[in-house]
């Protein structure tokens, strides 16, 4: 009686989480579609149209993208062999 028990117990524990993990998908969808949620991947990436000489310090870059460019924020990357300062915009 124990062994069915705890089968019923665990069946059902799973069917709950099972309900409140597809809640929880169906209401970030639905936050995601109103243009509540930004996620980082969104991120619109351009080099920074302030920055002069290569980009050696992230902070400084990203002072400067985000005080100067509006952006939300900003980094050094290397590309093509050059350090750069790319600035991130919630839009493209």
């Amino acid at each position: 009686m124990a062994k069915k028990l705890n089968a019923v117990t665990v069946s059902a524990i799973f069917l709950v989480v099972f309900l409140i993990a597809s809640y929880s998908v169906g209401a970030a969808k639905e936050a995601g579609a109103e243009g509540e949620v930004v996620f980082p991947e969104q991120l619109c990436e351009r080099a920074s149209q302030t920055w002069s000489g290569d980009c050696k310090n992230t902070k400084n870059c990203d002072n400067q993208c985000i005080q100067w460019e509006k952006a939300r924020h900003g980094a050094c990357h290397k590309r093509g062999g050059k350090w750069m300062c790319f600035c991130y915009f919630d839009k493209c």
